[in-house]
């Protein structure tokens, strides 16, 4: 056995030896990163020095690494699609990609990768593409500090940022992505792990996935995006310590959660949202330590949402704290700090001695005639919400906190 591996190791070093170096450039015998590809053997590297190449679509179908110094200049000229990587075990790293051509039936991009797996994508600029990186049936692929900005002015003239279909085991780590109609987009994905990215003033959605199970999403940035992040037909997401704020409009939010079950958000930070979490059809999902400060809403929580669960949060400075349009109560609020709980401690156990029934009567009224927000902050309301206190008929009776934290909650 020991003889095997003796054998194996030396096989290895072998390959590693006969793997050559091109250099690509003015000053080097190869000019084109074309002719650099061709005369490549697997497993070989292709050095490209700083200078603007302008030569069309680039196809990659070997093991390669192609390593850009000083950043060189990729230029689609608005025509075509820069890289396309149909290979295993592809590297690209420290290149400037611009201009590349928009096709919708295409989805042109910078770069795009399909059945080809173990990718490296790194240290790349990325301006003025349809997509940046698009990857399909592409697994074990590694997107990592890339700077991605899109320039067009409507929507159908954008792709998205980071797209994956039908991938899995990948990470996508320090991206930064701006402007394009979807930060990052996932469908059909799994097992695969997002995290330190920052996706702000994206089109529609910071980032949205749909079918796409197992992953985790950890200390991102969603900011003034057409709406931070969507989570369609999902099971088991972990969302931890991301930070949405300042999603503002009509129809934003943080996070829209829709037909997920089986899911943690936990640590996060809403921030100046419209509505920090509107969910539907949301089961056995655990909402805990999470900050909601001066959103509109802070959770729009629907009637088709049960067995939740939220504790340990708290809810400070919000318009509306919860809101809902039904009757029926199918999920557990526990345990929460709010800055509206106007009860009291008398044994001075750090919880509230009466139950808080965050759902307002002007919420529910909003809810079903949204122009009654006119008359937000009308001594009517006032009114109101003191009656409906006393002698509940509209809000949701059974919907409380049983147990209110009469301080905020450490959550750092």
């Amino acid at each position: 056995m020991k003889c095997f591996f003796t054998v194996i190791i030396i096989i290895i070093h072998f390959f590693a030896a006969q793997a050559g170096v091109i250099s690509v450039g003015e000053q080097s015998s190869v000019k084109s990163i074309k002719q650099a590809v061709e005369l490549a053997n697997a497993g070989d590297t292709i050095i490209v020095n700083s200078g603007t190449y302008t030569e069309g679509n680039i196809i990659i179908e070997k093991p390669l690494t192609l390593i850009g110094e000083n950043h060189p200049v990729m230029d689609g000229e608005s025509k075509f699609e820069i890289f396309t990587i149909a290979a295993e075990n592809v590297t690209i790293d420290g290149f400037k990609i611009i201009n590349s051509g928009r096709s919708n039936l295409d989805d042109l991009a910078g770069i795009k990768c399909y059945d080809a797996h173990h990718i490296i994508i790194r240290n790349n600029q990325f301006d003025n593409t349809f997509f940046a990186i698009h990857l399909s049936n592409t697994n074990f692929s590694h997107i990592e500090n890339n700077h991605l900005k899109a320039q067009a002015v409507h929507e159908y003239e954008l792709g998205n940022g980071i797209h994956l279909w039908k991938s899995t085991d990948a990470v996508i780590m320090n991206n930064t992505i701006y402007g394009h109609r979807d930060g990052i987009y996932f469908e059909f994905v799994t097992n695969t792990r997002i995290t330190g990215n920052v996706a702000d003033n994206n089109r529609r959605y910071g980032l949205h996935f749909m079918f796409s199970h197992d992953n985790v999403y950890e200390e991102n940035i969603f900011r003034n995006n057409g709406a931070g992040v969507a989570v369609m037909y999902t099971t088991n997401v972990k969302m931890y310590r991301n930070t949405f704020e300042k999603n503002w409009g009509s129809a934003s939010y943080g996070i829209l959660l829709k037909d997920i079950r089986d899911s943690e958000v936990e640590g996060n930070i809403f921030r100046g949202n419209t509505s920090g979490i509107y969910m539907e059809g949301t089961s056995r999902t655990n909402f805990t330590g999470n900050l909601f400060h001066s959103n509109g809403w802070a959770i729009k929580l629907q009637a088709s949402c049960d067995d939740n669960v939220f504790t340990g949060n708290n809810f400070i400075a919000n318009t509306f704290d919860i809101s809902t349009n039904g009757m029926v109560v199918l999920n557990n609020i526990d345990g929460n700090y709010w800055d509206k709980y106007e009860g009291y401690d008398l044994n001075r156990n750090g919880i509230g001695d009466i139950p808080y029934n965050p759902v307002s009567l002007f919420s529910v009224l909003v809810e079903r005639i949204p122009a009654a927000m006119m008359l937000w902050r009308s001594f009517l309301v006032f009114l109101l919400d003191r009656a409906e206190k006393v002698l509940p008929v509209v809000t949701p009776e059974d919907l409380k906190d049983h147990s209110p934290n009469m301080r905020p909650h450490d959550i750092s």
